[in-house]
């Protein structure tokens, strides 16, 4: 088998769509013994063919000697199935379990790999990956500032809502990111003044990284179009 056939594909690809409309029909409280039960045969149903998939698309890397099982996608499938096992074989802790089944939301992930767009905003990232890895890392710097100076500035006013650095962290996230939280606001005039500033940079802070991979996605998308003209 030197390639996995379009069909297969395509048959993976619908099923990933009824797995994700499976997970929220399962979500709902007042469900049957019988819908349950439906529910249940198909996830062992889905679990088995995606391990097989997983089986024929590493068997298939090996023969090209390509890397496939600790690529991207590679991970995501393997992370798909593996709570499945972990539950009904392994037998672990429910709470722990509960955890491991978010997993399951890797699976929206996986039509990813049937999509051209996907594709090429991952060659557009993976282009600019040396800004982000820098933006990041500036925006972090930020994040403990904020998270520090707040607390400092608020601690002695507000010692429940900011009572720690790590407290702190929460309402940096919410400032930089311009979501905010309701409940925890400054109160001191510093603080107010503080908050003012540390919201305005991070609309820069989300502006950048936005920025950066939007250009060289649009670089890309003309790289794709110049080669069909000249084809």
């Amino acid at each position: 088998m030197k390639k996995i056939p379009k069909s297969f594909d395509k048959f993976i690809y619908i099923l990933i769509i009824f797995n994700l409309i499976a997970m929220v029909i399962e979500s709902e409280p007042d469900l049957s013994i019988k819908v349950k039960n439906y529910l249940s045969n198909f996830e062992i149903f889905s679990i088995a063919i995606f391990s097989i998939e997983y089986f024929i698309r590493s068997l298939v890397a090996i023969k090209a000697k390509k890397s496939y099982n600790f690529s991207f996608f590679g991970i995501i499938d393997i992370i798909s199935i593996l709570p499945f096992f972990f539950d009904k074989i392994i037998g672990f802790d429910g709470r722990f379990v509960r955890v491991l089944r978010l997993f399951r939301i890797s699976r929206i992930l996986k039509l990813g790999k049937f999509s051209k767009s996907f594709s090429l905003l991952s060659q557009g990232v993976s282009k600019v990956k040396k800004e982000l890895y820098l933006t990041f890392f500036i925006a972090f710097i930020m994040l403990f500032f904020s998270a520090s100076g707040i607390y400092y500035l608020e601690n002695s006013e507000q010692p429940e809502a900011f009572s720690s650095i790590t407290e702190s962290f929460w309402w940096a996230v919410s400032s930089l990111t311009g979501v905010g939280f309701e409940e925890i606001f400054p109160k001191t005039l510093g603080g107010k003044l503080f908050g003012t500033i540390i919201s305005l940079i991070g609309i820069g802070i989300v502006a950048v990284p936005t920025g950066i991979v939007s250009a060289s996605f649009v670089e890309i998308l003309e790289e794709e179009k110049n080669k069909k003209t000249n084809t």
